[in-house]
């Protein structure tokens, strides 16, 4: 049996996860930093979704766990990508997602183009000697760049799902969190806060990255 960390202290998000690897619990067991003795919150610093995963990932790394961790956010065309690794203050810190609605309605008054997509990246901080890895999945820079930020040699391996689709003009749904009543999924015809949550798992960012997630974990030499 393998740990993979989950670079959260949230039950619920460890719960997802090991669902999605249901598949391999023969194999993998999910923990949460908690479980290894990690407590306090994680300084996102990073330039893009890639890096603030990834500085998440390498907690547990740090301390010779497998970690795992996931970034995610809207871009916005209309608005040079914002608000991006922003997006959970984009009106500030400690602030509610209506909050971050209601900037990114404000932002947006009287722009046509409203083009955005959702962006979600997961990636596996893996320290030298605890597991065998193509090298073909290796992200070479994300690997120096976490191995800076752990103090020792680790490999990574980053995937990312996205979804495209239009800004709306009000907020629209009372399911989902976040961006979700603004964010229209054209294809459907609804925004995101409209769809049950299996159907938006079908078509969402974290959906497609978790799929991907999931064929990674299946490569590696378990």
């Amino acid at each position: 049996m393998i740990d993979f960390v989950l670079a959260t202290g949230n039950r619920n998000k460890v719960a997802e996860y090991s669902e999605l690897l249901s598949p391999l619990a023969d194999k993998v067991r999910i923990l949460s930093l908690k479980d290894v003795g990690v407590t306090g919150d994680v300084v996102e610093d990073g330039d893009t979704f890639e890096e603030n995963s990834v500085i998440k990932s390498s907690v547990p790394a740090a301390l010779g766990y497998i970690g795992v961790a996931d970034d995610s956010g809207l871009t916005v065309d209309a608005l040079d990508g914002a608000p991006g690794i922003y997006s959970a203050r984009y009106a500030g810190e400690n602030v509610t997602y209506r909050d971050n609605n209601e900037k990114l309605l404000r932002e947006l008054e009287g722009v046509k183009d409203r083009g955005a997509k959702f962006v979600c990246v997961i990636s596996i901080t893996i320290p030298d000697g605890t597991l065998e890895v193509p090298e073909e999945l290796v992200d070479r820079p994300l690997s120096a760049f976490a191995s800076k930020r752990c103090g020792r040699s680790v490999r990574v391996i980053a995937v990312r799902g996205e979804c495209p689709g239009v800004i709306t003009e009000e907020l629209r749904g009372r399911e989902g969190f976040g961006y979700d009543p603004l964010f229209l999924y054209e294809p459907s015809g609804v925004t995101f806060a409209e769809m049950s949550h299996e159907e938006k798992n079908a078509v969402s960012h974290r959906g497609a990255a978790a799929r991907a997630f999931l064929e990674i974990i299946k490569k590696l030499h378990l």
